[in-house]
């Protein structure tokens, strides 16, 4: 039999750096944080954080190699089959608020494709446009439950070519004054008075943006025992990969310095909404300009991202279902009616309970004033919901040191049992407050949506195993 090729701790490294990194975290750290001082931000964020997260997700994977690396199998090997339902359940839940931002974004996206400005969005009215949205997610969901999951390999590719887009924007970005002198650049002032952010309020409630950008990397937790020797070469990749993100996010953020004024994003709150909402497009259309090839590459980017969006829309509403629902040690406590299949093997009533909260936040947010105010909305409601999955891995990471004689990873993070701990419980921490933090907004519905989205989905997955158990005993199915 032909022995399986090992990989490099390089090769893990651009494998991560494709899953982990986007164009949109450059955007939003640069427009949440005052432009280039994100810079500071990053560099705090990925050195406290993303590198200690990185590396755990290394030891997790290693200790659980026949599991797949999925966060509920962590959890059901080191703390019990409850809670690894719960964990699924979260892996599901913070899909909703998502699927929600997929179905506004590729509406967003074809418009830019179509029109080539923000006006025709933004200035629509916001019902007709939550109206279309809504209309998007029942249409999607209807595909979805026809079984069609075959996006997947499309996916692959929209998120490829995105990734080349980004990486493209900041090369002619620095080419850019070089080949056209002439044109029109931002002055960027250097000085560590500058780049020191101003810690106030503001900023501290929006670190959950900078945790939901670098989150995720468990996706890769796999690969671990693929690794020629992974006791060196993953803690090796991840730093190497933590090196490519944060040069990434530094030159995509001075790219961004060069062509935005913070002054004017953060001119008025209708300013900063639209830079939100439009920045990544008025990106790519300034580069055009600047290389005289006029809307052209902002028209790829857009189409890139039309594809982009919903297919991962689809994706969302499948996947996390199907692992939630696929699960044989998490159906005793889901009811029996979110377990039905149709002929196609979908789980319509799970679907059906997508569409209805999915449709609840974007029918909600058909009361904002403007469509540009949506987008800014859901990703902080993003910001706020997503990371809720990453305190799963950091709980089974305390968990397997606690249980440390238990497992024999071939990969430890840390070799101490205590130092181990305290990293594991410093980014559960760090997570949790970023999540808190971020719910505070001065707008009442953004402040509504980022608590009442939360505690209903928190509140759904605690009542399940009370129904599931319910039919149990009484032997009554519940629809």
């Amino acid at each position: 039999m032909k022995q399986e090729k090992k990989m490099t701790g390089m090769t893990l490294a651009f494998i991560a750096f494709s899953t982990v990194w986007g164009f949109g975290n450059v955007l939003n750290g640069f427009v949440y944080f005052n432009g280039i001082q994100v810079i500071f931000s990053w560099i705090l964020m990925f050195a406290l954080y993303f590198v200690p997260y990185a590396l755990m997700v290394g030891e997790l994977g290693s200790a659980f190699k026949e599991s797949g690396g999925g966060v509920s199998s962590w959890i059901h090997s080191t703390m019990g089959k409850k809670l690894a339902y719960y964990a699924g359940w979260t892996y599901w839940a913070v899909h909703i608020t998502y699927i929600a931002s997929k179905s506004s974004g590729g509406l967003k996206a074809l418009s830019w494709a179509v029109f080539q400005n923000a006006e025709a969005y933004d200035e629509l009215n916001t019902k007709l446009v939550q109206t279309v949205t809504f209309i998007v997610l029942i249409v999607f969901c209807y595909i979805a439950s026809k079984g069609l999951s075959p996006l997947k390999a499309m996916t692959t590719i929209a998120g490829t070519s995105m990734f080349v887009m980004s990486l493209l924007y900041i090369v002619m970005m620095f080419a850019a004054p070089v080949i056209n002198p002439g044109a029109s650049y931002v002055s960027m002032d250097f000085s560590m008075k500058n780049l020191i952010p101003n810690f106030n309020v503001n900023y501290f409630t929006s670190l959950s943006i900078l945790v939901f950008a670098v989150g995720g990397c468990e996706k890769i937790s796999p690969y671990v025992n693929k690794m020629r020797k992974p006791s060196k070469d993953f803690p090796k990749g991840m730093i190497f990969l933590a090196i490519m993100v944060v040069v990434c996010a530094m030159l995509g953020t001075i790219s961004m310095g060069m062509m935005f004024d913070p002054k004017e994003i953060n001119a008025s709150e209708e300013a900063f909404s639209s830079y939100m909402s439009n920045g990544s497009y008025w990106a790519f259309q300034k580069l055009g300009q600047y290389y005289h090839v006029g809307n052209l590459l902002m028209i790829v980017y857009a189409l890139c991202n039309v594809v982009g969006q919903f297919s991962t829309l689809l994706l969302s509403i499948d996947a996390p279902l199907r692992i939630l629902l696929d699960n044989e040690d998490s159906k005793e406590f889901i009811p029996s009616g979110l377990l039905k299949q149709n002929k196609n093997g979908a789980y319509v009533n799970g679907i059906i309970m997508v569409a209805i909260l999915s449709g609840a936040i974007i029918i909600a947010q058909s009361f904002v004033p403007g469509a540009a105010d949506v987008l800014r909305q859901l990703t902080k409601l993003n910001s706020v919901c997503m990371p809720m999955r990453y305190l799963w891995v950091f709980a089974a990471y305390i968990a397997l040191r606690v249980h440390n004689d238990k497992f024999n990873p071939e990969y430890r993070f840390v070799k101490n049992k205590t130092v181990g701990i305290i990293f594991g419980a410093w980014c559960f921490i760090v997570t949790a407050a970023c999540c808190i933090m971020g719910v505070y907004s001065t707008d009442p519905l953004t402040l509504a949506l980022n608590i009442i989205t939360p505690v209903v989905l928190i509140a759904l997955g605690l009542i399940l195993p009370v129904i599931a158990g319910y039919e149990k005993k009484s032997g009554k199915k519940v629809a």
